[in-house]
């Protein structure tokens, strides 16, 4: 015995590991018997080969493709997760996470809450105190260690333990399991807790596999996410397969993510080079553009569609369902659109594409991709440009899937979207109140604001985030509130209605509309109404009252926002496609001769005097017949002199030139308030 502990003094000295008897450090009666059973130590994993990753299908694209790797040298590996109690050794203050989210509260759980640099912080601190060298494993090493020389999605016996498949299901919010390390069987070279229990951060920055047969990697060279692998608890066990890859902001601290330890000189290999620019981001011109004098004269354009399917050499994880778009022009002249793609909303799949129309053309590029972490679920993107010379892109990013516990990562660019800084976290709380809504805006103090969903579900309002240092750093001025009251003349800390469209008026005050949460319109306004909100404090409290439009409900998200000519346009759907035909709601517009006729479907309202009258309001069509695929929840409609567009997620920038340019869930539409003022057909 005494020459086990002083093989593996890291264990038994160090980190203060009891193996004899019970003690201060015991914190239940068993504890001691199951730390007895554990046997911790660092396994010797000698050199040989395997195949890394897998065929790659689907959402698991970035597995692929499957290469032999060589692991030359021989390195020691901790049996288990690096636990609280190991941790705390190195940094007593973690202490402050423990039972978090009801999660990891004992000794001997595996630790979480630790970002990135926590763990090579570690690693540094007990490489000092022990005069090893201890280090994150590289992900080849990681797989090379899991696999333990099997070919099958588990290592134990080609699946998991049945007792593991039950703390597997996913769950929006953590349903508190026990991380106690080394509860069920290892792998055949002894390690614990390969799949599930906790992710586990790896060296390497995240990047695309390459064909070649290597020895020895250690990943790209630079990137903009660190590799977690393993897959956690609260999670589907698709993602705790051997080949299965994650990727998480080196600065995040979850739930979901903890490490473990190598000890070994780390590989002499060179990484591999960056990525490659995406298409999006290739052949984009740098000059200012010359924007054309804005017209006085009625326009609207043909309808056009700025989602295609990419082509077969693309390479561009593309899904069936894409919708919840933003989009802004840039200095270059050229129009930028992002988007979710997926085949699921909740999906750990989620990825952010983006396309360009540029300067002179006519036609869309083909997506590609904008922004993914990989394996989380991305929900919420807005884009901005302040008219300085800088693109900001902010995002929600999840845990793992749903889009509940989003935190906020932003990124900015000055060159039109070539390339963009690193992913910074806006806000690191997992949290509500941080599903990004399309619409970020400056104000006349230069300060940005961006609106955030405050609840996953269909109502229960929206919050902002503002920056006052151009984007470096931003606040929440409303605190999480799990059920809001909104009632017309009272006060409440959220804007009314998710989705919300927000602005400032010229006295300062912000005004907003939004989705759901209606407030009764009155005797002026019969019936239900969409919410008006308006705020004296920059947003710390909202004043709620009925605006005169129709609500409007699932699948549709309005536009407001004041254009270059000072009004304030809305752009939002006179009822809902699935409501009885019998009951839909329209209406009333006025044709060239001002007879009244009712129109549906997606209109244009313009404000002159700040939001208290709308007087031009009309629906967006030219007349013609047309038969679009509205994409996202929208699907198939025809227009006409009587119908627009029945529903989607839009969103809305105006260039130089004057020109409206509104995306819904598929199509670009693009107009001027010249043909606003007029009356329709």
């Amino acid at each position: 015995m005494k020459k086990r502990i002083k093989k593996h003094l890291f264990l038994s000295c160090a980190l203060g590991i009891v193996h004899f008897s019970t003690s201060a450090q015991v914190s239940s009666s068993n504890l001691s018997k199951e730390l007895n059973s554990i046997n911790q130590e660092m396994i010797t994993i000698s050199p040989g080969k395997f195949y890394m990753g897998s065929d790659g299908k689907g959402k698991n694209f970035d597995e692929a493709p499957a290469h032999v790797v060589h692991i030359t040298k021989s390195f020691k590996i901790s049996t288990t997760e690096i636990t609280n109690i190991q941790y705390e050794q190195f940094d007593p203050s973690h202490k402050q996470y423990r039972g978090k989210k009801g999660l990891s509260k004992g000794d001997n759980e595996a630790v979480i809450f630790v970002s990135y640099e926590d763990a090579l912080a570690f690693c540094k601190w007990l490489s000092k105190k022990e005069r090893k060298n201890y280090r994150l494993p590289t992900e080849a090493e990681w797989e090379y260690a899991c696999r333990a020389e099997t070919l099958s999605g588990f290592s134990m016996a080609g699946k998991l333990p049945k007792e593991l498949y039950k703390v597997q299901a996913f769950n929006r919010d953590p349903k508190p399991v026990s991380l106690q390390v080394a509860q069920f069987p290892p792998n055949q070279w002894g390690l614990y807790d390969m799949h599930g229990n906790v992710e586990e951060w790896c060296y390497d920055w995240y990047g695309s596999y390459v064909a070649e047969e290597q020895k020895d990697p250690v990943g790209r060279i630079s990137g903009e996410f660190r590799v977690t692998r393993g897959g956690s608890h609260n999670t589907p066990p698709e993602f705790l397969r051997s080949a299965n890859r994650m990727a998480m902001i080196p600065e995040d601290k979850n739930w979901m993510v903890g490490f473990r330890i190598v000890e070994g000189e780390f590989p002499t290999t060179k990484p591999l080079p960056a990525e490659k620019q995406k298409a999006y981001a290739l052949n984009v011109k740098q000059n200012e553009f010359k924007w054309p004098a804005p017209q006085k004269e009625a326009v609207f354009m043909e309808p056009i569609y700025y989602i295609k399917d990419p082509s077969c050499n693309n390479k561009t994880p593309f899904y069936l369902h894409n919708h919840c778009p933003v989009i802004t022009w840039c200095p270059n002249g050229d129009l930028l659109a992002i988007w979710f793609s997926t085949d699921d909303e909740s999906g750990r799949e989620m990825v952010i594409l983006a396309s360009r129309l540029r300067a002179g053309n006519t036609e869309w590029d083909e997506p590609s991709e904008f922004f993914r972490v990989p394996d989380r679920n991305v929900t919420g993107s807005s884009l901005f440009y302040d008219g300085k010379g800088t693109l900001f892109h902010m995002n929600g990013v999840e845990v793992a899937g749903g889009w509940k516990n989003l935190a906020m990562v932003s990124r900015f660019s000055t060159d039109n979207g070539v390339t963009w800084s690193k992913p910074q976290l806006a806000n690191s709380e997992h949290d509500m109140q941080n599903q990004v809504i399309a619409g970020m805006f400056s104000t006349k103090e230069g300060w940005l604001i961006q609106p955030a969903d405050a609840h996953p579900g269909q109502s229960g309002g929206t919050a902002i985030h503002i920056s006052k240092d151009n984007g470096k750093s931003w606040q929440k001025p409303s605190a999480i509130i799990e059920n809001p009251v909104f009632k017309s003349g009272e006060k409440g800390s959220l804007i009314a209605g998710i989705h919300a469209g927000v602005m400032q008026l010229k006295n300062g005050d912000l005004m907003a509309l939004g989705r759901n949460n209606d407030i009764d319109g009155g005797e002026r306004h019969p019936g239900l109404r969409m919410p008006v909100s308006v705020s004296k404090d920059m947003g710390k409290s909202w004043t709620y009252s009925a605006s005169e439009f129709l609500p409007i409900y699932a699948g549709q998200r309005l536009v407001l926002k004041r254009l270059n000519e000072g009004a304030i346009l809305l752009i939002s759907f006179t009822n809902h496609p699935r409501e009885k035909e019998d009951s839909r709601r329209g209406m009333i517009f006025k044709n060239k001769q001002e007879e009244p006729y009712k129109g549906y479907g997606m209109f244009a309202a313009v404000s002159f005097d700040e939001g208290k009258t709308w007087p031009v309001k009309r629906l967006l069509t030219d007349g013609k017949h047309r038969y679009l695929n509205g994409g996202g929840w929208t699907g198939f409609f025809e227009t006409s002199k009587f119908n627009a567009e029945p529903m989607g997620y839009l969103a809305a920038t105006q260039s130089p030139d004057n020109i409206i340019h509104l995306i819904s869930s598929n199509i670009h539409y693009r107009f001027n308030l010249a043909w606003l003022m007029e009356k329709g057909d």
